[in-house]
Formats: structure tokens, C-alpha cells, sequence
């Protein structure tokens, strides 16, 4: 009788030690991030087959993420404003060059209230139909009320791409310089 009620005491406590196990699992997953969220912590973009003039949207934690590769004309217009401007602003240091070319990488939302600009192509700018807020093809602000240019979100450079999300050196120099705020 003795060897059943040992039998029978195991039995039970394994029983209730793969229950423990079972809600101990359960019990993480439900502490863990869901793999949405992870997904949207960081964003890798290829920007190597990027047309030049033509902006790109992408979304990057829920905000839209406009990608402008520079042409030629609109990297000058950029030099020269660097030049003339008065503030010690340098408008091509907005701009994040990866490889051999210039990208105008931010987060597209007016600084203002948060309206979503359009970008005018023939113009080369973008427009922000709520208030009337304009910023240049650097993103720079060209005609108020936006109070800043549009933010340049945390970004790594990775090759010809970009990790949209992690804090590189160009960024934290970005924040430093005051070219942009942290998002």
C-alpha cells in the first residue's frame, strides 16, 4: 500500500509541477512586448535604389517618415542657403548623406500641430495646408508658423541603409547642434 501512495504522491507532484511551469510560461508571454511592437522599434531602409526628387513615405512607430533623395540642383540650393544664412545654421546638415548621396530623412509632421505636409514636386517643398506652414526641400522651416524644421528621427547609418530607431553618432551630433529635436 505504501508503494501506491508513493506512486500517487509523485504522480501529483509532477502533475502540479508542469502546472507551475505552465503558468510561469504563460505569465511571460504575457510580460513580453508583443512582436508588433518589437517590429516597430526599428526600421531598416535601403535607400540605394531611391529615385532622385521623388519622396518616399514610410511608417516608423505609427508616424509617417518622409524620405527625399536630393538631386543635384536641390544639394546647391542647399549650399548656397548654408552660405547666406545669417543664423550660422547649416541647412546641409539637415541633409544625411549616405554613400555618395544627400537624403532629406524626417518625421512627417508639421512642427506646429502636427499636420501631415504635402510635398509639391515642381516647387521642390512642402506645404502644410493647415496653417500655411512651409519648409524647403532640406525640411527647413521657409515660411511660418512652424516654429522648427520637421524632426529628424534617431537614425544609424548601416551601409546604404538606414536604421530608422537607434541613436547614431550623426544623430546625436544632429541633437547637439540644436538642427533637431528627440522624437
Amino acid at each position: 500500500m505504501a508503494d501506491r501512495r508513493d506512486f500517487m504522491g509523485m504522480a501529483l507532484g509532477a502533475f502540479t509541477g508542469l502546472g507551475a511551469l505552465g503558468a510561469l510560461y504563460a505569465a511571460k508571454r504575457t510580460w513580453d512586448p508583443l512582436p508588433s511592437v518589437k517590429a516597430a522599434g526599428f526600421t531598416t531602409l535601403d535607400v540605394s535604389k531611391a529615385p532622385e526628387g521623388v519622396l518616399i513615405t514610410e511608417m516608423w512607430r505609427g508616424k509617417p517618415i518622409f524620405v527625399l533623395k536630393q538631386t543635384k540642383e536641390m544639394v546647391e540650393k542647399a549650399k548656397k542657403k548654408e552660405i547666406s544664412n545669417a543664423k550660422g545654421h547649416k541647412e546641409i546638415e539637415r541633409l544625411i548623406k549616405i554613400g555618395d548621396s544627400y537624403f532629406m530623412i524626417t518625421v512627417g509632421l508639421c512642427t506646429h500641430l502636427g499636420c501631415i505636409p504635402g510635398y509639391r514636386p515642381e516647387t521642390q517643398d512642402f506645404l502644410c495646408a493647415c496653417h500655411g506652414g512651409m519648409y524647403d526641400s532640406t525640411a527647413d522651416v521657409t515660411k511660418a508658423p512652424p516654429p522648427r524644421g520637421l524632426d529628424i528621427p534617431p537614425y544609424k547609418i548601416d551601409g546604404n541603409k538606414l536604421v530608422l530607431g537607434e541613436e547614431g553618432p550623426e544623430y546625436k551630433k544632429l541633437v547637439e547642434t540644436g538642427l533637431t529635436q528627440r522624437v
